[in-house]
């Protein structure tokens, strides 16, 4: 796929006025968004989604857009789990409703650059590098393993990283916080206000989670053109989606296990190309391995897709008996 550089700063002009908008929406209004307001949003977002891969699918064939959405598909499923650790990260520092919208619109902000800087890395070391597919595949079967023997996290879990805690000491932090703002004055002092420790919070994490993304769509496109784009419609509507779904996150309770299948998929997948690919001495003589098979993108895309809707309806029914079970024992 040869994409221009009219074609690149076209795409980042216009995704970039629709970031820009967000920021207006919530610059002016703070608040928490209705489910009705939440809806429209990632409707929105989603049909631009599915109508971007469209026009893929018109100007470059059906092979470069169901890359896209493959990847985007993964990448949205990742942005999924990330919202268990932002609930779990806001309701330990307890931020106010009304301003959580400013802290995941930073988050999103923040991952997307990190997540830039990933991507221009992980395609020029895969540009001279091929083996590094080794390297990726061996690194998503391992977070596959410790999603599936972990589960999803919860509040109880949650620790503090070194940054968080070496934050806390050593800088005035408010008791309080004081709105959305990151400083505030008390007794004539200027104080940090606890909305720095969040932010830090959710930076970190999104470093964590860009680590394990990024290999993972390498693993379905070494496209850098769709890698980006499909990373970026992956978080736009994210902080919609967080208040959408609501409660409904805790009983998404199998979704840790779908996603590890997914990701120890891809795992197997980027080394089986590797394989394919081989130039290492030291495997098959420095030889493509014959027998690696090639896995089309219409079979990674089953997989991904049938994956993730099993997790989804199992999780749905173990809550809905969970439930039952509950009430049950309360007329009990």
């Amino acid at each position: 796929m040869n994409v221009s550089g009219l074609v690149w700063a076209g795409t980042l002009v216009a995704l970039t006025a629709v970031l820009v908008v967000d920021l207006l929406i919530i610059g002016r209004r703070p608040h928490e968004p209705s489910v009705r307001e939440s809806s429209l949003w990632v409707g929105f977002y989603v049909g631009l989604a599915l109508l971007f891969g469209a026009g893929l699918w018109v100007f470059s064939g059906p092979g470069v857009a169901g890359e896209f959405y493959t990847g985007w598909l993964t990448e949205y499923s990742l942005s999924v789990d990330n919202l268990f650790v932002f609930v779990i990260i806001m309701a330990r520092f307890g931020v106010p409703r009304q301003y959580q919208q400013k802290v995941l619109l930073i988050g999103i902000v923040l991952a997307l650059l990190m997540r830039g800087g990933f991507i221009a890395a992980g395609a020029a070391l895969i540009t001279q590098f091929s083996w590094v597919f080794y390297i990726f595949g061996a690194f998503l079967i391992y977070t596959a393993v410790n999603l599936a023997r972990q589960g999803e996290p919860d509040e109880d879990e949650f620790s503090e990283n070194l940054l968080i805690r070496w934050s806390r000491k050593a800088l005035p932090i408010s008791r309080d916080y004081d709105g959305a703002k990151m400083t505030t004055h008390e007794a004539g002092r200027r104080l940090f206000t606890p909305m720095l420790i969040v932010m830090i919070a959710i930076g970190t994490t999104d470093l964590i989670f860009a680590l394990d993304s990024i290999p993972a769509i390498f693993g379905i496109t070494q496209e850098p053109y769709l890698v980006f784009t499909a990373n970026v419609f992956a978080l736009m509507g994210l902080r919609q989606l967080y208040f959408l779904l609501g409660g409904l996150l805790d009983r998404l309770i199998y979704l840790s296990y779908g996603l590890a299948v997914v990701l120890g998929f891809i795992g197997v997948k980027l080394v089986l190309e590797a394989l394919a690919d081989n130039n290492l001495p030291f495997v098959n003589g420095g030889d493509p391995v014959a027998w690696a098979p090639h896995i089309p993108i219409w079979l990674s895309l089953t997989v991904i897709l049938g994956t993730l809707s099993v997790a989804t309806v199992a999780s749905l029914i173990k809550s809905a008996r969970d439930r039952r079970r509950e009430l049950a024992s309360a007329r009990g």
